[in-house]
């Protein structure tokens, strides 16, 4: 099959007010399915009991400083924090899956050192009652192309925020981007292109 180039996805924007459409687009929609293969899936191999209307945020990637996984992992102590101290009342809320992988080189000890911070943050999170039904942290063990291909799809929260001017290129912020998730991200790589084609309005930008 040859494939087919992504600005002829530009041919639906004719169509896409079109009641008809949208029902026939909703009648395809396989995201529930897919949250329910990455429900088991994560059971299976955490133990972590995900809810599937949680906010599904994702970061998986090589794990490296500048691809900055301690950054994402400050933001979750900060959530764990918020309510901890009794939350903050004009503030919305989002209950969330936070769902981090990728793998370490193996001399990289600072990578190394990164994978076990996420574990330890993880063991407090999720065994913490206070957090039941609010958020939860899994790092993926074993991380390879078959977990990507079930995390995907059900993905909402395309996690992107690599140091700027360090991002080669990018390839997983495409697929994520192709199944529907919003990308948060610096203005690097493939994040440039993903803003100019699908719009800032599906782009959230992220530091420099």
């Amino acid at each position: 099959m040859s494939a087919i180039p992504l600005n002829a996805l530009r041919t639906f924007e004719a169509v896409a007010t079109r009641l008809s459409f949208a029902r026939g687009a909703e009648a395809l929609n396989v995201t529930p399915a897919a949250v329910s293969s990455q429900i088991r899936m994560l059971e299976e191999r955490s133990g972590v009991v995900c809810d599937p209307n949680w906010l599904f945020d994702v970061q998986v990637k090589r794990i490296h400083e500048y691809k900055r996984q301690l950054l994402n992992i400050l933001h979750v102590i900060h959530l764990y924090n918020r309510i901890k101290q009794g939350g903050e009342p004009d503030v919305p809320w989002t209950n969330r899956a936070v769902i981090i992988g990728g793998k370490a080189a193996p001399g990289y000890v600072m990578a190394k050192n990164i994978i076990k911070c996420i574990n330890n943050v993880a063991r407090v999170i999720n065994s913490d009652p206070a957090m039941a039904g609010r958020v939860r942290l899994i790092f993926y063990p074993d991380y390879n192309v078959s977990a990507m291909e079930k995390i995907c799809p059900a993905a909402e929260l395309s996690e992107q925020i690599s140091t700027a001017g360090k991002e080669a290129s990018g390839t997983g912020n495409m697929k994520f981007m192709m199944n529907g998730a919003i990308t948060i991200g610096t203005l690097d790589g493939a994040n440039v292109e993903i803003r100019e084609a699908v719009g800032a309005d599906n782009c959230f930008l992220f530091g420099h």
